[in-house]
């Protein structure tokens, strides 16, 4: 290549060069970037029964007996007593829904039944369905405490003939069942946020 076209080759291309940066149309755009955090505090949840966070407990009807009532330290017709479950929300910044189930029952009295809010229940499956309830998070008292009457009743029936037959009843129990037993499970959970 010559000389002169090596020098108009350089100029060229410094020409382009200089009416890219000056010469023509400019695209250009203005951007502003401003940066922010994203921030939530998480609602705190607590959710106790009788004290305490673990969700089964057992109950003694032992332990919660009619001082007047119990026979020997045991139960028999004629026994009666109650025990509270106490469901505690206190601390929670959340709303929540509590369910009581009762588990493991085993050697229960036929006879035996249990009262809550003024209803009676022959059984525990049946009472567990009315043991349920909500705890508002804009609530001031965050506690509710259910009180469970149980009587094991004697001389059952309105007249002679079905007085008799719950006796062989409550006298067959009381040769075949050593210890009434079950545990109690409160489930609580979160409120769904409306």
């Amino acid at each position: 290549m010559s000389k002169k076209k090596t020098i108009l080759l350089v100029i060229l291309i410094l020409a382009i060069i200089v009416l890219s940066f000056f010469g023509g149309k400019t695209f250009s755009k203005y951007v502003s970037e401003v940066q922010g955090e994203g921030t939530a505090e998480i609602a705190n949840w607590v959710f106790k029964v009788n004290g305490k966070e673990d969700l089964v407990q057992s109950v003694d009807l032992l332990s919660t007996y009619n001082n007047e009532t119990l026979i020997n330290n045991k139960i028999a017709p004629g026994t009666s007593g109650s025990f509270n479950i106490v469901v505690d929300a206190t601390g929670s910044e959340v709303g929540v829904d509590y369910q009581i189930k009762f588990l493991n029952e085993s050697e229960k009295p036929q006879n035996l039944v249990f009262m809550y809010n003024d209803n009676q229940y022959e059984s525990l499956q049946v009472l567990e369905q009315d043991l349920l309830g909500t705890i508002n998070a804009n609530e001031e008292d965050k506690t509710r405490t259910i009180t469970i009457q149980w009587e094991w009743q004697y001389e059952i029936g309105e007249n002679e003939n079905e007085i008799q037959q719950n006796d062989k009843i409550d006298t067959k129990n009381a040769k075949e069942l050593e210890n009434y037993t079950f545990d109690i499970n409160v489930i609580g959970t979160q409120v769904m946020p409306k």
